[in-house]
């Protein structure tokens, strides 16, 4: 686990590709080229969010970032996490390592939600990811999107980072 760099991007791209086209994670249609992609990794990094990524072999095999969960300012201790594992490497615990990496990093970062917004309530692996990682469920939203044919369901997951609610944020 290490943080991403803009060599990544290929890869990291790579990586996400075939999630947008076969799979549920994502509700994009399309997948992103390089040069959308390395316009997202340029304004989450800048934004202060991390994005990591995880290496086996000296190949890139996943990765994972948080970004703002909302834009509004109220909204600036929570994150939303997103977490993508190439097929090879998945069953491996490298998604299990990178949401690891990255609820600790966002908690060094003063965040202090970490929301999960799993496209498609079938997302079994990523349901049972989060909670083994300490996210509990609040929620689904039925039918939210409509890709591959069928209807698909948002479920939110959420934990505390830190010390959560439990005190106002030292800058308040």
């Amino acid at each position: 686990m290490r943080p991403a760099t803009l060599a990544d991007i290929a890869a990291i791209t790579a990586i996400y590709r075939p999630a947008v086209l076969h799979g549920t994670a994502s509700f994009e249609l399309t997948p992103p080229d390089e040069r959308e992609m390395l316009s997202r990794f340029t304004a989450m990094t800048a934004g202060g969010f991390p994005y990591l990524a995880a290496e086996m072999n000296g190949a890139v095999v996943g990765y994972a970032y948080a970004n703002a969960y909302r834009p509004r300012p109220a909204y600036r201790y929570s994150v939303e996490d997103s977490i993508y594992v190439a097929p090879q490497a998945q069953h491996r615990g490298v998604g299990r390592l990178l949401l690891e990496t990255l609820i600790a990093t966002c908690t060094e970062r003063g965040f202090r939600q970490m929301i999960a917004v799993i496209g498609d309530s079938q997302q079994y692996a990523s349901i049972t990811l989060h909670r083994r990682a300490g996210f509990t469920f609040s929620g689904t939203i039925h039918s939210v999107g409509y890709k591959h044919g069928r209807w698909l369901d948002s479920v939110i997951m959420q934990r505390y980072l830190g010390v959560g609610d439990r005190m106002p944020p030292a800058d308040t």
